[in-house]
Parts: structure tokens; sequence; C-alpha cells
């Protein structure tokens, strides 16, 4: 299997991972909600969570691949604010915490540009 075919599913493999934990462990996730979002942050982290589940299936079933490979770029702009806000709220935590949050931060760029190449790839074909 060559890196393009492995791609999407490494990515639908990497969202089902992150979707399984907002639910097995949420607690973390809940820190990282927005204060200004409605609702209890745990509704957001099982929502986000389910959407993560979502979108994997979407990407590894090849007839909807591009379009759930192009929603899951909009899902990582989207929960961008998430990654701010923990490291806002980390700022004061032992240093390899901190550094951990800081570092999600750019890591949402390649994430979106891994999620819209496999939907280009797709669409492609």
């Amino acid at each position: 299997m060559g890196r393009s075919a492995r791609s999407p599913l490494l990515l639908a493999g990497l969202l089902a991972a992150a979707g399984v934990a907002h639910f097995a462990a949420p607690k973390p996730f809940d820190a990282t909600v927005p204060r200004a979002l409605p609702g209890s942050p745990r509704a957001w982290t099982y929502g986000s969570g389910a959407v993560e589940l979502a979108l994997a299936a979407g990407i590894a079933l090849p007839r909807t691949r591009a379009m759930a490979a192009r929603a899951a770029a909009a899902f990582f702009v989207g929960v961008f604010p998430a990654n701010v806000q923990m490291a806002v709220d980390w700022h004061k935590r032992p240093e390899p915490l901190r550094t951990a949050a800081y570092a999600r931060l750019p890591l949402q760029v390649p994430l979106v540009l891994w999620a819209r190449g496999v939907a280009r790839d797709e669409e492609s074909r």
C-alpha cells in the first residue's frame, strides 16, 4: 500500500483514537472547552468526540472520503480555540505540560493540510 493509499486510513485512525479518548477519559477534554461556549463542557467533549468518530468513519470509506476529509479540515480549524484555551489555562503548569499545550497550537496547521490533501487526492481519482 503506497503512502497516498495509507494516508486516509492513518487520518481516520487518528480521528477515531481521539474520538474514543473523548469518551474514555473526558475530564482533560472538558478543561479545554472555551468558557464562552454555552452549555456544559462535558456536552462539548462528547459532541466533539462523536464528530471525530463520524469523520473517521467518513474518511475510512472511499465513497464519502473527500467530503469527510473537507469536513475534518474545517473541524481542525474549529477546535483551534480549545487548544488556545488549553495553552492559556496551562501557562502555570509544570514545564512538560506547558510545552505540550503550546506545541498543540502549530500542530493544527499540518492536520488541516493533511485533511485537505486527502480530500484533493480522493477528488482527483
